[in-house]
């Protein structure tokens, strides 16, 4: 079946199953609005709920102890350090412990909910650009598909402001590049999206000028609160841990352990809180991940700036003629996006989360172009919601059939890396018409 027949087929059952007065109410900015009401209202009152009987969720348990601690490692009876996140992830924590521990996780959820509720309203242009609805329709029900993986973790703050800088994209590059350097500074993932920025506009000079004016700024604040000397601990706290059950390198050993073959198991490193896999060739392989990790990265920016500099459009909207730089940067980060999860020994199923944005933004700019991987990254969604927080008690003692929803997954993510990679490919060989960019609000 051809793409052009898989996408026809589902628009033929959508509309069956939405009359013509539903679609149109749907495709509004009000019906996108009571979307993104009723899908974070939801969690907003399960958070409500647990946080009522002072509990929390998933690592949200993990940062209302660090903030409770005053995120000082000789207050807490041992786990992982704060340290392990860059520090401006401690500020969100903070703020949401500010009321002690009973609303932590509610507070957690609401600024969650309130920063994806800033990401529709850039991505929609306030809900002035119609054609973009559908785009926010996709993030909402993948936001919904993924669960608390969104809600629960410091990725899913960053995810949105992330969607943002990309709005903002090679319109705005230093707005663009402070947003990327906050997120970097909360979680570093956000870096990628920022090289993707560098190799594609024209002024490098202001994504490093903003990266440099933002990092200053954190460093004072640093010492302001006297913790220079942990600034860049989150670079090094992580670096003797092993294979993490759910990475994608890490699906040989998976099954060895499943099976009882060469010695393979699975085991919890209660010092980070990860759930990891030893077996033969394990330690090799993880030290590997860094290096192989960097020459991706550094392949996928150089992969870009080719693409840049060789691509031609005919009837090109863009002065200097050539490819259409927002979309060489939406399909840049994707691909820079998806090589920090594929080629990452940690593969903690919040990682989905990063490859979001870009398909997003992709969408608004062109539906078409960007179904494929928006199709994709809704059946990984689908998966991780399967591996956590459903059953991943059952994939943690070797259950066969979760090893085979985790594979398929991790297969999808390499697919969707591929795909990446060609299309970055194509943009810099094939002469195609261009497609406008975001207005910028």
């Amino acid at each position: 079946m051809s793409t052009d027949a898989f996408f026809g087929t589902l628009t033929r059952i959508r509309n069956v199953i939405l009359p013509p007065a539903a679609r149109s109410w749907l495709n509004t900015p009000r019906g996108l609005l009571v979307g993104y009401i009723a899908v974070h209202l939801g969690f907003l009152i399960f958070a409500a709920l647990l946080s009522s009987r002072g509990e929390a969720f998933s690592d949200t348990f993990i940062y209302r102890e660090w903030a409770l601690a005053g995120f000082n490692e000789a207050n807490l009876s041992g786990g992982p350090s704060p340290w392990v996140y860059p520090i401006l992830a401690l500020i969100p924590m903070a703020v949401a412990g500010l009321a002690g521990p009973g609303p932590f996780f509610f507070l957690w959820v609401l600024m969650t909910s309130l920063l994806n509720g800033w990401g529709l309203l850039k991505l929609t242009d306030r809900g002035r650009n119609q054609g973009a609805i559908p785009a926010g329709w996709w993030w909402l029900v993948f936001t919904l598909l993924l669960g608390w993986l969104g809600f629960a973790r410091v990725d899913g703050l960053t995810a949105p402001i992330v969607l943002v800088a990309l709005a903002y994209g090679v319109q705005r590059p230093f707005i663009a590049s402070v947003l990327l350097s906050i997120g970097t500074w909360m979680k570093v993932w956000p870096a990628a999206i920022m090289l993707a920025l560098f190799a594609v506009v024209k002024n490098r000079l202001l994504v490093v000028l903003a990266g440099v004016v933002t990092s200053a700024a954190v460093v004072a604040l640093a010492a302001v609160l006297g913790t220079v000397p942990r600034l860049l601990n989150f670079l090094t706290q992580q670096g003797d841990r092993g294979m993490q059950l759910e990475a994608t390198f890490t699906t040989p050993w998976l099954w060895l352990a499943v099976l009882n073959v060469g010695d393979s198991r699975m085991y919890m490193n209660t010092d980070i809180n990860s759930m990891q896999v030893d077996g033969p060739g394990t330690a090799v392989m993880s030290f590997l991940m860094q290096p192989l990790l960097i020459l991706a990265a550094l392949l996928v920016a150089g992969l870009t700036f080719w693409a840049l500099h060789n691509g031609k459009i005919n009837g090109s909207s863009q002065p200097d003629g050539g490819v259409d730089r927002t979309e060489l940067l939406l399909a840049g980060a994707l691909t820079l996006a998806t090589a920090f999860v594929v080629f990452n020994k940690v593969g903690s199923p919040q990682f989905m989360v990063w490859l979001a944005p870009a398909v997003a933004v992709g969408l608004a700019h062109s539906w078409r172009e960007w179904r494929v991987p928006a199709a994709m990254l809704i059946a990984i969604a689908v998966a991780t919601f399967f591996i956590y927080p459903l059953f991943y008690d059952a994939l943690s003692h070797n259950n066969p059939l979760m090893a085979g929803v985790l594979t398929i997954r991790n297969v999808l993510l390499v697919v969707l890396f591929l795909w990446s990679v060609r299309r970055l490919y194509s943009l810099g060989k094939k002469t195609s018409v261009s497609v406008p960019a975001l207005k910028e609000s």
